[in-house]
């Protein structure tokens, strides 16, 4: 598994921890920076790194670090084929992928502390779509083919 990664000045640290994290398990991480804290981008510079990357099959998944977690997510939502959710604990992770099939999670460097962004990324690592809610397979599946079809006849 490929995970690409990028955050802002403000998800920096968090970044770095993660990104640390997924090493020592074996995971193949694409930094998409920011490099340090004295190269500083915005949230709107760095999330559409990361989606290119999942775009172009570079990447399976992405992380994205910010202050909230909630500009990246914007920013990635307006790729298309990129599904983003914000998550500040591992249920939020699980159901990301569990009901929405996120191939992106978007977190905090102000609200998250690294020990906690560890879980998070293998709680949402750790699932498959429709997992633990296999009673809802055939609605969750339908589900996101409509989400599918908006953004089919949004993004031309």
């Amino acid at each position: 598994m490929i995970i690409a990664i990028a955050s802002d000045l403000s998800g920096f640290t968090l970044k770095e921890s993660v990104v640390a994290h997924l090493k020592e398990k074996g995971i193949e991480v694409l930094d998409y920076g920011i490099p340090s804290a004295d190269q500083p981008a915005a949230y709107f510079e760095q999330a559409p790194k990361v989606c290119k990357a999942i775009q172009e099959g570079k990447a399976e998944k992405g992380i994205l670090i910010c202050g909230t977690g909630q500009g990246m997510a914007i920013v990635a939502n307006k790729h298309k084929g990129i599904y983003a959710c914000v998550v500040d604990d591992m249920f939020s992770a699980e159901r990301a992928k569990i009901i929405n099939d996120a191939n992106v999670i978007t977190m905090g460097g102000w609200i998250t502390a690294p020990f906690l962004a560890n879980e998070i990324v293998d709680s949402w690592l750790a699932m498959s779509f429709t997992q633990k809610m296999e009673f809802k397979k055939d609605f969750l599946t339908n589900a996101l083919n409509q989400v599918k079809k908006i953004e089919n006849e949004n993004f031309r």
